[in-house]
């Protein structure tokens, strides 16, 4: 085993990836929501095929994978948990985006996904549905709201949350399999991160 080395660089293995992962939170309901929130429909119970589909449109670039590798029994317990909302934002072409609340602790709600398909992005719809995720997110009983990102996920996703009014809190390192190598995404799947 590789101990990581918290003053310098530690060596991977072949095979594995790493990211940085920044926790944020919001604590405090944001003062007054923008008037032109993007619609968000709540799906419960949804159905795993479509979930998984909708999920890698939005992420595989981003090498999102835990929903695409779970068992079918771990995803529905998770999507089909009553304290678990789910919202999906519709352009005119479809689907675009899913909002993830994970509602478990309703005194602490995290944004677990959050994500539009490429094709919607850069058209000023994220702040949008943020400000829709907020609205639904912050409840009476709410009194933080978080989510993290990571350096595998779009190189501006910190920015944009921090524009949003979330307050980077704590850091991780996340290491795991490249789930390219290992057969469960495609190898052509975010060509920006090098497979080794």
């Amino acid at each position: 085993m590789t101990l990581l080395n918290l003053d310098g660089y530690t060596d991977l293995p072949a095979g594995k990836i790493a990211a940085v992962v920044t926790y944020l939170e919001m604590l405090e309901r944001p003062a007054s929501p923008p008037a032109d929130l993007l619609p968000l429909r709540a799906v419960t119970s949804p159905d795993l095929a479509w979930y998984r589909r909708l999920y890698a449109a939005i992420g595989l670039d981003w090498l999102w994978t835990s929903r695409l590798l779970m068992e079918d029994a771990a995803l529905a317990a998770i999507l089909h948990h009553p304290a678990n909302a789910l919202f999906v934002a519709e352009g005119t072409g479809g689907e675009i985006g899913i909002v993830e609340l994970d509602r478990r602790n309703p005194a602490d709600v995290e944004i677990s996904f959050f994500g539009l398909v490429p094709g919607a992005t850069g058209q000023g719809l994220g702040p949008r549905m943020m400000a829709a995720a907020l609205a639904e997110a912050w409840q009476p009983e709410t009194r933080r709201v978080w989510l993290h990102t990571c350096t595998l996920d779009h190189p501006g996703a910190v920015t944009f949350y921090r524009r949003c009014g979330f307050t980077p809190y704590k850091r991780a390192i996340e290491v795991m399999d490249d789930p390219r190598l290992t057969g469960a995404i495609p190898r052509e799947a975010a060509p920006r991160v090098p497979l080794i």
